[in-house]
Formats: C-alpha cells, sequence, structure tokens
C-alpha cells in the first residue's frame, strides 16, 4: 500500500505529540529528526526534505498555539499543511477546451502503463459525461495497438488506430479529422515509450506536440521506481513540457516517496493516481486526502464517493423496500457484496476510516469475498430465499462445489445468521438512530442491546 512505511513512522510521531501539553525547543528537534528520517527512508529527495524541515522548525517555533490545540496539536497540525503544500496544495484536473476536441497527449517510458492508463482516463472522462477516442500512436511495441483496442473494447470506448504507417503525426491528424466526424469532444492519445529516455523518443514527441498542439500534455510515471520517477518527470517536463503527472502502481509502492518529491522538482501537479489494475482504478489526486491518509487522519471523502460510484440509488431504495417487506436473504447478501467489490479492496478502505490505520494487527484478507461468492453460487435458487432448508448434505455439497470446506460453509452460515439479525433491526428508524449514535461515541458494544 502506498506511503505504508512513511505512514507508520509519521502516525508514530503524531501520537506522541498528541499527548504532549509542553513542547520545548529539544523535544522539536528531535521530533523533526524523526520526520526527517521517515522522510529520507520513502525515497524522498534530499534536498526537498531539507526545506520541508527547515520550514516546519520555523513555523513551529515562531507560531502562537491556537486555543483549540495543544502545542502537540499545533506541530501535528503545521506537519499536516506543509505536507498538503509538498503534494500540490490542491486538486488540479484537466482543462476542456470550450471549443472542442480537447486533445490530451499520454507521454512516458515503457511499462509505466500509458496504455491502460490511457483506457482508465477515458473512462473516467466519460463519467463526467464527455464522449472520448484513444488513439493508437504508440507503433513500435508489439501489440501495444492491438492492447489498446482491446482495452477500448472493454470500456466500450472507441479507438483509432491506423497499421498502415509508422508515422504518428499523420495518425493523430486522421484521428482528429475522424474525432470531430464522429462528435467525440475528447481525444486522448497514447504514445510510444522507450526503456530509457533518448533523442529520437523526445522528437517524435516534440514533432506530435508541434502538429497536433495539445490541450494537455500528462506525463504517466511508475510510483514504484522511486526517485528514477523523479528524475523521468523532469527530464520530461525540460525536454518536452508537460501540464500534469499521473502515478501509477501507487498501491503497490510501500515508500511513496515519488509522489512526496515530483510536484516539488517539476512544478508540475500531479492530477491523477492509478491504485489498481481495474479499469476504474483511476482517482483524481487530492493532496489534502493523501496528506491526511498519511497522517492516520482518514480519507472519508474519498469512502463516500467511492460508495457513491459503486451503490446504485434505486437498487439502494428496492433493497430498503424489500427489507421492510420479505427481509434480508442470500441474493441480497450476494447483490451488496458485489456492490462493495467495486469500490477496491477492503483493507485499502478500511485504512481510510479515521483512526483505523493505527489498529495494530489490522489484516483483511480480500479473498474472502470470492470464498463468500462462491459459496453463495453454489447453492440453487431455493436455498438462496431460505437458507434454514441446508441440512449437512446440502451444506457438503455447496463446500465441494465453491471448493470449500464445510467448516468454512458453517462459518459464512453464521455470520449471514448476524447479518440477518442486524437488518431486522435496522427496519426501524429508531434503532438506526440508535446504532449510528453508539458508532459515533465509539460503543461498539452498545450494538447488541438494540
Amino acid at each position: 500500500m502506498a506511503f505504508e512505511g512513511l505512514s507508520e513512522r509519521l502516525q508514530g510521531i503524531t501520537r506522541k505529540l498528541r499527548g504532549k501539553a509542553r513542547i520545548t525547543e529539544s523535544d522539536l528537534k528531535e521530533v523533526l529528526r524523526e520526520v526527517k528520517l521517515a522522510l529520507l527512508e520513502a525515497d524522498v529527495n534530499y534536498k526537498i526534505v531539507k526545506d520541508f524541515i527547515a520550514v516546519i522548525q520555523e513555523k513551529a517555533l515562531g507560531q502562537d498555539v491556537l486555543k483549540s490545540l495543544t502545542p502537540g496539536e499545533q506541530v501535528v497540525k503545521i506537519v499536516k499543511d506543509e505536507l498538503i503544500e509538498l503534494l500540490g496544495g490542491t486538486d488540479s484536473k484537466i482543462n476542456f477546451t470550450p471549443n472542442p476536441p480537447t486533445i490530451i497527449m499520454l507521454v512516458g517510458l515503457q511499462g509505466s502503463g500509458k496504455t491502460t492508463t490511457a483506457g482508465k482516463l477515458a473512462n473516467m472522462i466519460r463519467k463526467e459525461g464527455k464522449k472520448p477516442l484513444l488513439v493508437a500512436c504508440d507503433v513500435y511495441r508489439p501489440a501495444a495497438i492491438k492492447q489498446l483496442q482491446v482495452v477500448g473494447k472493454q470500456l466500450d470506448i472507441p479507438v483509432y488506430a491506423n497499421e498502415t504507417t509508422k508515422d504518428v503525426v499523420t495518425i493523430a491528424k486522421q484521428a482528429k479529422e475522424e474525432a470531430i466526424s464522429k462528435l467525440n469532444d475528447v481525444i486522448l492519445i497514447d504514445t510510444a515509450g522507450r526503456l530509457h529516455i533518448d533523442e529520437n523518443l523526445m522528437q517524435e514527441l516534440k514533432n506530435l506536440k508541434a502538429s497536433i498542439k495539445p490541450h494537455e500534455i500528462l506525463l504517466v510515471v511508475d510510483a514504484m521506481t522511486g526517485q528514477d520517477a523523479v528524475n523521468v518527470a523532469q527530464h520530461f517536463n525540460d525536454d518536452l513540457g508537460i501540464d500534469g503527472i499521473i502515478l501509477t502502481k501507487l498501491d503497490g509502492d510501500t515508500r511513496g516517496g515519488a509522489a512526496l518529491s515530483v510536484k516539488k522538482i517539476t512544478n508540475r501537479p500531479i492530477k491523477y493516481v492509478a491504485t489498481g489494475e481495474k479499469l476504474n482504478a483511476l482517482e483524481v489526486f487530492h493532496p489534502d486526502r493523501m496528506a491526511s491518509r498519511i497522517l492516520g487522519m482518514g480519507d472519508v471523502l474519498s469512502i463516500i464517493e467511492r460508495a457513491e460510484e459503486s451503490f446504485s440509488e434505486e437498487e439502494a431504495r428496492k433493497l430498503e423496500k424489500k427489507l421492510k417487506k420479505e427481509g434480508f436473504d442470500l441474493d441480497d447478501y450476494l447483490a451488496q457484496l458485489r456492490q462493495i467489490k467495486k469500490m477496491g479492496s477492503l483493507s485499502s478502505i478500511l485504512k481510510m476510516i479515521p483512526g483505523m490505520s493505527q489498529v495494530k494487527d489490522l489484516k483483511v484478507d480480500d479473498k474472502e469475498f470470492n470464498r463468500i461468492e462462491a459459496i453463495i453460487c453454489s447453492m440453487t435458487a431455493e436455498e438462496r430465499k431460505k437458507p434454514k432448508i441446508l441440512n449437512a448434505s446440502r451444506r457438503i455439497r455447496i463446500a465441494k462445489g465453491s471448493g470449500t470446506s464445510v467448516q468454512e460453509v458453517n462459518k459464512f452460515m453464521n455470520s449471514y445468521e448476524q447479518t440477518q439479525k442486524l437488518m431486522k433491526k435496522m427496519k426501524h428508524e429508531k434503532n438506526i438512530n440508535k446504532m449510528l449514535k453508539s458508532l459515533n461515541n465509539g460503543k461498539f458494544d452498545d450494538i447488541n442491546k438494540i
């Protein structure tokens, strides 16, 4: 998970600080030393770390303590504010031209995930009411065009390709004419990459830029390459001029130093981050939310946004109506499980809940979802509607059909029965209010008394 090491270190430091009613200059020096080591271990550029620590020290020593905060909390606030600033300060999205089509060029090295990112970005843009066209201008990498076509087909987004020529300027111009004729208001150009930056690569991209005059040039960078990602970003910005950065594989980078360095080095914003392999795993980069996640303060807004995307209002109304009349059966359980899976891995969602990242040994097996899905799918329609008929022989059959054990089937059914009881309690608004009050007060035991 992104920033895992840095997050753990900084959260440990902030926990110590919050409890302090008074902080001496020597306390502050010790804290800043720990913050410095945490950032350097996360592969953040040394000069950036040095400047970051200097700013925090200056503000912490020269600032009056707010009445609502203890001195320790004040230092935590300063660290958070500076972290937000380091990550870019404010959100930065694509600027669409009022005279379409908006042309977006995706550039980067081979292996950074450009082609998949092009599809993810097209998918996100379409959700905003746009009509994107993907353009295959990577004419060198074997099967690059085919890969983009497969991505386009999966998303039902058109792809323009011309395999009779290797002149990318010609292909891009033809694609623009195609977009105008088909009323596509956004053109996303997937360009060629190399294993390293060279003159030929840059010249081709410069020619493309000069001929089609893109409104946005977005650099796709693999976050797992650490400081190399920062060097690549600097080269592309110096030689080509970029408008923003998309960081890929952020879900796999435990250090995350690239994200903390790349904005400061290039002075170009991180616009999007890819957080998984699925074609919907692209998020707008919010510096404030990312800073909150790193410091263990949660990211409730992102959870809400994911839920809004994954859960249909109509389906929620149907479920509510059904709950009042018939109750919560295994078909409903399966439907809700699939909706939750759309939001991403459960472990990543839990870490967005304030305080959850500080829970020790928080381990969630996302494969458990797949096992449960297999168990329910191995049942007959009647068994899903009437789980009480599941006797021993039926459970043996379900275990064999789902590739699980009878013990796992029994464990799931016990869990389902608890969920059913909870759903019955939720039929009445008073009980829902009581539950919410208990959760907000942290009195989890009170829920069982409802």
